[in-house]
């Protein structure tokens, strides 16, 4: 077990897997410590599903069948935005870093569409939680969600569980909503793969770099 300020360090996205699945008693655990996550007068708005075994081996056949189709996607909430300025160049960093360790270039068309199509097949991990929050719950009941995700990966790390959040889950809720049996009216934000890291899969060795706190924080005294 590693501390708090161990597991912030350590986390990042892992985009490679093990079939090794967590142990049922350590996944339950995980969850719990996960429920304690801060939220706006204690409403604990999020409902996580997790998914392994056969139940996601079908979710990531339909998933990755509908990415390689180019369906049309439908998210639940905005996905097409564009970043500009300063994050427009992070976001390309990002893209960088990454694309660089799987050695796909940016003229590789094929190349960069198969690479985000792992998205769809959870990097082959053996788990993955989609995180849905049920109407009408809106922004802030959003940003909950946002810690309650921080909390769990951070709760996965210190177990030696690698992870990595994706909007791209989110992008086919109706797939999703179908394949779990989930109700309408719960709307799918994002999801969260997890496992043990394969440290062979040469996504993996993508690092990016945080932004400096004085560029960002301003201390008001």
């Amino acid at each position: 077990m590693i501390n708090v300020d161990q597991a912030i360090r350590l986390r990042r996205s892992v985009r490679g897997f093990l079939p090794r699945e967590v142990p049922e008693a350590t996944l339950h655990e995980v969850f719990a410590l996960a429920q304690y996550a801060p939220s706006n007068c204690n409403v604990q708005p999020w409902t996580p599903h997790v998914v392994s075994g056969e139940k996601l081996k079908r979710l990531r056949e339909a998933l990755v069948g509908a990415g390689m189709r180019d369906d049309p996607i439908k998210p639940d909430w905005p996905a097409d935005g564009k970043f500009t300025g300063i994050y427009r160049e992070r976001q390309v960093g990002a893209a960088q870093a990454l694309y660089g360790a799987m050695g796909v270039a940016r003229s590789d068309a094929v190349g960069r569409k198969l690479a985000y199509i792992r998205n769809h097949a959870f990097f082959d991990a053996p788990h993955a939680v989609l995180i849905f929050m049920p109407e009408p719950f809106d922004t802030r009941e959003a940003a909950d969600i946002g810690m309650y995700a921080q909390t769990l990966m951070l709760v996965l790390t210190s177990r030696g569980i690698a992870s990595c959040a994706q909007g791209a889950l989110g992008l086919f809720p109706d797939i999703v909503r179908e394949q779990l049996d989930v109700p309408g009216n719960y709307k799918l934000l994002f999801g969260i793969s997890f496992g043990y890291e394969d440290h062979d899969v040469r996504a993996n060795a993508a690092r990016v770099g945080r932004a400096k706190i004085d560029d960002v924080v301003p201390f008001h005294r």
